[in-house]
């Protein structure tokens, strides 16, 4: 069956380049890179290697740079790492109530010790940068506050929150695992001490992702993780392959960009939604008007349940999702949708259609018809 898969902000189909990478590692080089013979140390130089890709596409430098299993670790790591550095029980971490799940659960572990602060958006989705000055004070150990929400795309202004936090002193942490590879990077020049990626978000493989620890900050850190490696900031024989493979898929993101795919992507996504929108009445776009990626359209379909569309278009061939890939299955209604007002009639027939790199018209088109098809029989049928 022709298959369509509008579903890259769950996870990236994985670059036939990085695979080859891959298998060079798992086949011929498979020392392991803390050991000083010659196996070793060819595991380490390709390390080292990997390591450069992913400083230049985030515009920064290698050692800056500490290998995770992914996005999620690299969150968790910094919430409870300053958490337990800090001895200060009962200070205050902020925050937002559309950060992903993998920083509101471990933010929910240090409720009974630490005063957090989740923030409220507006409408499109934005935190206030204004609230975020209000919330800090002198026993604020930390701020964090994500780029680019999974759900919606919607960007939030990291520019001036961080400055925010950096005049006051604060640690300000960014989630930027949607940013990677659709946007521009540069974290020398962004007030960001930390953040955290993931390389199957850009065509990298699952179980590798990389905390970015701003050169200065590192004293303020109490490794989850302990055993030594990556320079005792994360223990754990490092996953080769994969961090390979993550430099690769961050080497061709790079070269992608440059060559002004991104915008590319602009031109159909902007496309998609109007052909949506000609075909389809009374479809909402959440977030709509604020800055947001231009691969995310998060829609809702005033009087269709979610569900029966996302089945209907997977049968048709079509992968979409409602919400995140991490909360999708939980049976709840979106949190991020639900702190920016949506009613939760409107927030249950919602999809998200997220565009990639091979995204295109023919493919969109067959989506639009078949998603009008499924909405007018189910609008009758209520």
């Amino acid at each position: 069956m022709r298959r369509i898969y509008l579903d890259h902000n769950a996870t990236t189909p994985l670059a036939k380049e990085a695979l080859a990478s891959m298998l060079e590692i798992l086949q011929e080089d498979f020392g392991n890179p803390s050991s000083i013979h010659g196996e070793g140390r060819k595991a380490r130089e390709h390390m080292d290697v990997a390591r450069l890709e992913v400083s230049k596409l985030l515009g920064t430098r290698p050692g800056e740079i500490t290998f995770t299993s992914g996005g999620t670790e690299a969150n968790n790591f910094t919430l409870l790492g300053v958490a337990l550095s800090s001895g200060a029980r009962g200070g205050r971490i902020i925050s937002t109530q559309v950060e992903h799940a993998s920083i509101i659960n471990p933010l929910k572990q240090l409720e009974k010790d630490y005063e957090i602060v989740l923030l409220p958006v507006n409408e499109k989705g934005h935190v206030d940068p204004a609230e975020v000055e209000k919330a800090i004070n002198d026993q604020t150990l930390l701020v964090s506050v994500q780029w680019a929400n999974s759900e919606t795309g919607v960007l939030q202004n990291i520019h001036e929150i961080g400055t925010l936090a950096r005049k006051a002193g604060v640690l300000f942490h960014s989630d930027m695992v949607q940013v990677a590879g659709k946007m521009e990077i540069n974290l020398d020049s962004l007030p960001v001490d930390l953040a955290s990626f993931s390389a199957h978000k850009l065509y990298g493989p699952k179980g590798v992702g990389a905390l970015y620890i701003r050169r200065g900050t590192q004293a303020l850190f109490s490794p989850l993780c302990g055993g030594g490696q990556e320079k005792k900031r994360r223990g754990g024989t490092e996953n080769v392959a994969g961090i390979v493979g993550f430099g690769k898929a961050c080497e061709l993101s790079k070269g992608w960009l440059e060559s002004d795919r991104d915008q590319d992507s602009k031109d159909l996504g902007e496309w998609f939604l109007s052909q949506v929108r000609a075909e389809i009445p009374d479809v909402r776009l959440f977030g709509e008007g604020a800055s947001k990626l231009s691969n995310t359209f998060n829609l809702g379909f005033s009087g269709v349940e979610s569900d029966t569309l996302l089945i209907g278009l997977d049968i048709a061939g079509i992968a979409v999702s409602a919400g995140s890939a991490c909360s999708s299955g939980s049976g709840f209604p979106s949190p991020t949708l639900l702190a920016m007002g949506v009613p939760e009639e409107e927030v249950n027939s919602s999809l998200r259609f997220t565009l990639g790199r091979h995204s295109n018209k023919e493919d969109l088109t067959y989506v639009v018809e078949c998603l009008s098809n499924l909405v007018r029989l189910n609008r009758k049928k209520h």
